[in-house]
């Protein structure tokens, strides 16, 4: 029961906050980009969005591993931003040198990353119930 607590209270700290445009009642813009540009600037700002969850999580996890264990999780995390690069690459060659790519490239990145953040919550939740 407890840890599927922490893992819920984790998950919601780490996914949950709402942008300060919902939470004042405002329409996110985002909800209804309509140019190529607008598009392409809420995929970046979706994909900043999951960096920095992912990049708390990972500083999270990171302060409550013993050295050798820490060495593992940071020679893995260097294997997936390979991966994360390499992938969303693949995914947006098609589109290179056209308006879209970026909103592809990022939208790819932000996938990778809000992975990666559940990857992260689940590594912590079981590192907190130990």
């Amino acid at each position: 029961m407890i840890k599927n607590l922490t893992f819920t209270l984790i998950l919601i700290a780490t996914l949950g906050p709402i942008t300060s445009a919902q939470q004042n009642g405002k329409k996110n813009p985002c909800d209804n980009a309509q140019t190529q540009v607008e598009m392409n600037d809420c995929a970046a700002k979706e994909y900043r969005a999951a960096d920095q969850k992912l990049n708390k999580l990972y500083a999270d996890l990171s302060s409550k591993l013993e050295p050798e264990r820490l060495a593992k999780l940071k020679e893995a995390q260097r294997a997936w931003i390979k991966f994360r690069d390499a992938d969303c690459e693949f995914r947006a060659y098609l589109n290179k040198g056209g308006t879209i790519y970026p909103m592809v490239y990022d939208g790819c990145m932000a996938d990778n990353a809000n992975n990666r953040v559940r990857q992260l919550v689940e590594m912590l939740n079981e590192e907190n119930s130990r």
